[in-house]
């Protein structure tokens, strides 16, 4: 069987369907989005395909019939007339930094000299909203077309800068500058797209192009870009079939936006490509500033998962008072578990990590930053104890973990001293290695504060504090046994490890550790 290559790292369509690569038809989208509505904006993490989607709207606005062949758009049913051609205007901010307000003059006002060179326009001058003001009726009057404007990492000027709080400003007021001259220009314009990585408030960049209808977190386009389920099993039919899915899936799947949930594409075609399981989207690099406003206001990885957001939180950024949930969210970092709508109580999502790839990576990279020191044992070792389920070697490990924890760590975090910073905590070091963690894992008699599953075995964890409470003199392991919680896990045919850990505020340490083993849960 022939296997059509690869695209990796391809951004245009044309070189796609032309070179013989796979392409993942997302012309059903694009006919709906210009049947729908003219002006959109997209926000997806980097590396998912939205440069892709332009260069394809772009095409096919161009008239190129050719490369549609086979596609939806080129069917009846999509209603697309290739016969019309579209004058297109590309705004690209991916490539090069841009560290400067002259940079952004330079940078538009090369694409703006041209668009007067290419369409034969009058000289233009004046501000760069001012000069596409003019273009654009140009454009129209010469070509008796309305024009198409696409614009791809609208945002990265104003992300590549973020250290610089002042510099964004004047960037922001530049930018707004441009975006705003499109709405007055409605008559003149078929259709609008701009892609980013953040959305940020009303109030800054877009304020002057307030008729943009955000499709970011939209049932409907939830698949937009990504590769889902249905893409694996019939595009990229003859690479799966050299893995197990479910392990495909639990790595590399999970990111949705209300609706269907999506692989991220960069990652799947690397897997397919090196035949390893490795975090290659991750790998490429966590944005600084990312860090740096983390260690700012840091909280552990287990308070994400399963954080519950509102509008206000994921739908917009202000770059003056970021908030780091947001940046998880649009950044790929977290994603959509679940929502609720109604109208009494308004929509509100559980945001928790996509897949292995950033549960694991993620919890490792704040295990580095939460550390006196970088030697870490091999995860391969850690995870050899936990399957032989030698319990005296993982107390002795994690006592000297929380003893490379440095004192200011503790005192950075609001709950420092109560059982929950120390669940955190053992959360991420267990999600650093890949596993199934659960924090306050439900049953019918209570939450278990952590249950971790591993592949021959499930461990029940449960933390008391001294001193804060009569309960932190209890037994933690007597209350897992009181409540039965091993019942929940009587199916699953595994060993059940029951570990309670006493921990003294003063040591900031364990000063009890408390094993049961069951063989199954119904024993």
């Amino acid at each position: 069987m022939h296997l059509k290559k690869l695209p990796i790292g391809i951004q245009s369509f044309s070189e796609i369907i032309t070179g013989g690569y796979a392409y993942v038809d997302k012309t059903p989208f694009i006919a709906e989005l210009v049947d729908g509505g003219k002006y959109y904006f997209l926000s997806r993490p980097r590396r998912f395909g939205k440069s892709l989607l332009i260069d394809t709207i772009d095409c096919a606005f161009s008239g190129r019939k050719e490369l549609f062949s086979g596609l939806f758009l080129d069917s009846p049913e999509s209603g697309w007339d290739f016969s019309m051609q579209y004058p297109v205007l590309r705004i690209d901010f991916a490539g090069g930094s841009l560290r400067s307000v002259s940079d952004i003059k330079e940078r538009i006002g090369k694409l703006l000299d041209s668009w007067e060179k290419t369409y034969d326009l009058e000289k233009t001058s004046g501000s760069i909203g001012d000069r596409l003001l003019s273009q654009v009726p140009q454009i129209f009057q010469k070509t008796s077309s309305q024009v198409v404007i696409l614009v791809d990492e609208y945002d990265k000027p104003i992300l590549d800068n973020l250290e610089d709080p002042t510099l964004v400003l004047e960037l922001r007021d530049h930018l707004k500058d441009f975006y705003g001259a499109i709405k007055p220009l409605d008559k003149y314009l078929k259709f609008v797209l701009l892609t980013g990585v953040s959305k940020f408030a009303k109030t800054g960049i877009f304020s002057g192009l307030n008729n943009l209808d955000d499709i970011t977190i939209d049932t409907r386009y939830s698949a937009l870009c990504g590769y889902t389920q249905t893409d694996l099993e019939t595009v990229f039919a003859g690479y799966l079939k050299d893995f197990n899915p479910n392990e495909v899936r639990d790595w590399y799947n999970g990111y949705s936006w209300t609706g269907e949930s999506v692989y991220n594409p960069f990652d799947i075609l690397l897997l397919f490509s090196k035949k390893t399981f490795r975090p290659y989207w991750f790998e490429t690099g966590t944005p600084t500033f990312l860090i740096k406003l983390w260690q700012s206001k840091p909280r552990l990885p287990a308070e994400y998962d399963g954080l519950i957001a509102g509008d206000d939180l994921l739908g917009s950024f202000d770059p003056e008072q970021i908030r780091t949930e947001t940046l998880l969210f649009q950044a790929g970092y977290l994603t959509i578990r679940s929502f609720v709508s109604n109208p009494y109580e308004g929509t509100w999502y559980t945001l928790g990590f996509p897949n292995r790839e950033v549960r694991e990576s993620f919890n490792r990279q704040i295990l580095t930053l939460i550390q006196d020191n970088n030697e870490q044992i091999p995860a391969p070792t850690i995870r050899n104890i936990l399957e032989s389920g030698d319990t005296d070697v993982l107390r002795d490990l994690f006592h000297s973990f929380f003893a490379s924890i440095p004192s200011d760590n503790y005192r950075k975090n609001q709950i420092s001293g109560f059982e929950g910073y120390y669940a955190s905590v053992v959360y991420t070091y267990f999600a650093s290695l890949g596993y199934e963690v659960i924090p306050e894992d439900t049953t019918n008699k209570g939450r278990i504060d952590l249950t971790v599953k591993t592949r021959s075995s499930i461990w029940i964890f449960e933390f008391k504090v001294m001193g804060i409470d009569a309960s932190g003199e209890k037994s933690p392991l007597a209350q897992i046994r009181d409540r039965k919680y091993a019942e929940k896990y009587a199916c699953e045919s595994k060993k059940i490890y029951e570990i309670g850990i006493v921990f003294n505020p003063e040591t900031r340490n364990i000063e009890r550790w408390e094993v049961g083993i069951k063989e199954s849960a119904d024993e």
